[in-house]
Parts: C-alpha cells; sequence; structure tokens
C-alpha cells in the first residue's frame, strides 16, 4: 500500500513540477498529501512534516551553504577575479591558446572559492570573453571556453551541490570535498587539452600567436598580487582546514567568509558593496533552504512509505545490468538538466538512486562525483542550459546568441561526460584522495 501511495506522489511530483508549479511547493505539497494518506489522520500528517522541518534545519550543517555563498561573492566584488585571470594570463604566456587556458585555470582556481557556477559564469563573461574577442578568438570558441569551464564550480570544493548532496544522504561534506578535488583537476587538464587540440589544428577559432600580456605597472602588479594570491591562499585555508582536520566544513566556511571579507577591505570593497553582498547571498541561500527542508520531507514519505526499497524492486526485478541502470540514471538527470535546476534534481532523484547504487555495490563516493559530473552536463544542455544564459546575461554582445554559446560549449559538455564514467570506471579517482587524507 505505502509503495503504491509513494508512486502515485512521484506521478504527481511530476505533473506539477511539469504544469509549472515551483519544486519547493510541488515537494511540500505531494509529501504532505503522502504522509496523510499512509497515516489517515491529518493531525499527524502535519506533526510529522513540521517535525521534519523542525529537524532539518537545525542541523549546523546547513550553515555551510550561506557561508561558502558569502565568500564567493565577497570575492566576486571585490576584482580578485580580474586579478587572479590576468595573472594566469602572465603566467601561460608560452601556451598555445593562452587566453583561453587562462579563462580555464582562473575558473579551476576561482571554483575553489565560490561554490556556484553561476558566479563563476558572469564574473569571466566580463573579464575573459573581452579579451578573447580582441585577440582574435572565434565567438562561439571564446563563448563555450567562459561557460564550459564554469561548470568546475560544482565540482571543485566548496561546492553548493556537493554539500546538498551530503545533507541528503548523510555523507561527510569533508569527504565528498576531497573526493572532488582530483576529478575536478582532471576535468580541467581536459578542457585545457581540448583547446591546445583545437587551436593547434584550426587556427581558425584561436590566433596561432597571441601578442604577450600587457606589462603591468606597479600598481596593477600590487592589485593583481593581492587578489590572485589572497584566492591562493584562501583556498589553502579552507581546503587545507577540511584536509588536516583543523576545521570542521562549517568552521572552514566560516573562516573563508572572514578571509574573503579581509582581502575585499583590501581591495577597496565598502559598505555598500558588503550590505548588497550579505543581501545578495540572501537571496541565493534561501531558495535552496527551502527546497532542502521541503526535501527532508519527501525524504520521509520515501522512508515511511517503503518507496526507496520499492523502486529499487522494480529496477532490480526488471533484469537490467548495473550498467544498463546506471545509464538510465545519466539518461534521467540529463533529460531533467534540461527542465530544472542542478539542486532541484539532486533533490528528487538522490534519495532514491543513491541507496540504489549501494544496493548494487557501487562506491559512494564515486556515484556521488559521477553524478556531480552528469547534472553538472545538464547545465550546458538546451532548452534550460542556466550557465548558457548566464553568459548570454553577461557578455553584453547582442551577436553573442544562445546557438552560438551552446554550439561553442558542446565539446564541454561531453568531456564532462567523459570524465563522469571515467570516474565510475576507475572509483579511486574519487576515493584514493578521502582515504589517504581523511
Amino acid at each position: 500500500m505505502g509503495g503504491d501511495i509513494v508512486l502515485w506522489m512521484l506521478g504527481l511530483l511530476i505533473l506539477l513540477i511539469l504544469g509549472g508549479f515551483h519544486i519547493a511547493v510541488a515537494l511540500a505539497a505531494c509529501s504532505f498529501l503522502g504522509v496523510w494518506l499512509m497515516m489517515g489522520n491529518l493531525d499527524i500528517a502535519l506533526s510529522i512534516l513540521g517535525l521534519t522541518a523542525y529537524e532539518a534545519i537545525r542541523k549546523d550543517i546547513f550553515a555551510v551553504i550561506p557561508l561558502f555563498v558569502l565568500m564567493g561573492d565577497f570575492i566576486s566584488r571585490s576584482g580578485a577575479a580580474g586579478d587572479l585571470y590576468r595573472l594566469c594570463d602572465r603566467a601561460l604566456r608560452r601556451v598555445s591558446g593562452r587566453l583561453a587556458i587562462a579563462t580555464i585555470a582562473g575558473n579551476t582556481i576561482f571554483a575553489a572559492v565560490t561554490g556556484v557556477s553561476i558566479a563563476a559564469a558572469a564574473a569571466f563573461s566580463r573579464i575573459a570573453y573581452p579579451e578573447m574577442r580582441k585577440a582574435g578568438y572565434k565567438q562561439s570558441f571564446a563563448l563555450g571556453v567562459v561557460a564550459g569551464s564554469a561548470c568546475l564550480g560544482m565540482l571543485i570544493p566548496p561546492s553548493v551541490l556537493l554539500i546538498v548532496w551530503a545533507i541528503l544522504t548523510e555523507m561527510s561534506v569533508g569527504a565528498l570535498f576531497v573526493a572532488g578535488i582530483v576529478p575536478g583537476l582532471l576535468l580541467a587538464a581536459l578542457f585545457a587539452a581540448y583547446v591546445i587540440i583545437a587551436a593547434s589544428r584550426n587556427p581558425a577559432i584561436a590566433p596561432s600567436f597571441e601578442a604577450p600580456a600587457t606589462p603591468a605597472s606597479p600598481a596593477e602588479r600590487r592589485s593583481e598580487l593581492v587578489g590572485g594570491l589572497g584566492i591562493l591562499a584562501l583556498v589553502l585555508l579552507v581546503i587545507g582546514g577540511i584536509w588536516t582536520g583543523s576545521f570542521t566544513p562549517t568552521e572552514a566556511a566560516a573562516f573563508g567568509a572572514v578571509g574573503a571579507l579581509i582581502i575585499g577591505f583590501i581591495k577597496g570593497m565598502r559598505g555598500k558593496e558588503f550590505m548588497d553582498s550579505l543581501f545578495q547571498a540572501g537571496r541565493t541561500t534561501a531558495p535552496i533552504m527551502i527546497l532542502l527542508i521541503t526535501a527532508q520531507m519527501y525524504s520521509r514519505l520515501l522512508a515511511m512509505g517503503g518507496g526507496v526499497n520499492y523502486i529499487q524492486g522494480l529496477f532490480l526485478g526488471a533484469d537490467l545490468s548495473p550498467t544498463m541502470i546506471l545509464l538510465l540514471m545519466a539518461l534521467i538527470w540529463l533529460v531533467l538538466g534540461m527542465l530544472i535546476d542542478s539542486v532541484s534534481i539532486i533533490l528528487l532523484t538522490v534519495p532514491i538512486f543513491a541507496p540504489l547504487a549501494m544496493a548494487m555495490g557501487i562506491d559512494p563516493l564515486a556515484f556521488a562525483i559521477f553524478g556531480i559530473l552528469v547534472i553538472e552536463a545538464g547545465l550546458l544542455t538546451p532548452p534550460f542550459g542556466i550557465l548558457v544564459y548566464t553568459v548570454r546575461g553577461s557578455v553584453g554582445d547582442p551577436t553573442a546568441t544562445l546557438s552560438k554559446i551552446f554550439t561553442g560549449a558542446t565539446p564541454y559538455f561531453l568531456l564532462i561526460l567523459m570524465a563522469a564514467f571515467l570516474v565510475l570506471l576507475i572509483p579511486p579517482l574519487a576515493n584514493w584522495l578521502p582515504r589517504v587524507m581523511m
């Protein structure tokens, strides 16, 4: 009976989402209705879901999300992202496709202080895209580099998606953060290799010779060192603190926010920018927190109705191989990526998919990174493609159409999927470092 109710509620949930209801409203409504039908008592259903919401928001791990978002916003508004890009540009002056590689390198490091791909896409659309166009890069290629490399923000810690995954599965946030490092660096290396090979084989998309980076004045050099090296120091503080066990993830987020604030003030950020960062962090965090509360209600519905075991039985009883089940999961994630945002995809699917993967004997860390990577790829898929729309709205170039951005981002979409399946085939890419460091 409980399993049937869960399936009916899942069907209703899909209909509500397709009908345009906000994902949080749909989750809350279906969870409430399902628990009410199972318990047969309105007061008991309200009590169970109210207690679930209370227990969800009182966990201190929830403080990680607003603190890391605030840290990234301080860095974005301080201008340090531009300093980092210019430092990478000067360091890579002898590399073919220098500006594109500098964009990837800058995004890789910037990802370690933002946790949100949208922030990276917006920042580097304004910083890197004009420089690449000025140097003679093909428009779709330059747009693709910005959109594709921004995806690194969802994998390299601190990542909001990794935090949400950890909360839903009750895994260690620190272990997931460390698990994302090697695959994140691997993905950045694949991006860089593609740029170098593409630029070498087709000089029309990038200049065969790029003018050397403009020499910086002493004042600009000082500013770049403060911003660029400040970000690197912040990465070492946050990730190093978690690695060594000096900080919990929540403490690391708090120290990171304070460090980012100090960098911002050194770079000239004052009261108005500080208040704007606080408000923006609140605007970014509040919807995520509401989604997490309603997701806990959804998880309670699945648990009470035996929904996870019921759906597992359907999958495993269909006589599908583990490979086919994983491919089906990836297909579902990619289709959902065309319709809704990444956090909502995790909230809808992970409570069902993660236990199923464990039942098939798949390493939880490797599966988590696989899932994040596939969901990342959804950020570049039409018609939703939130990173594509972010780049379109940030570049300030009316000729930068959505079709050009989607075309330029396609190789990065394929490379992300390649990295995802590499992690499944070679689980130590995800679980070796946590075993050594944690």
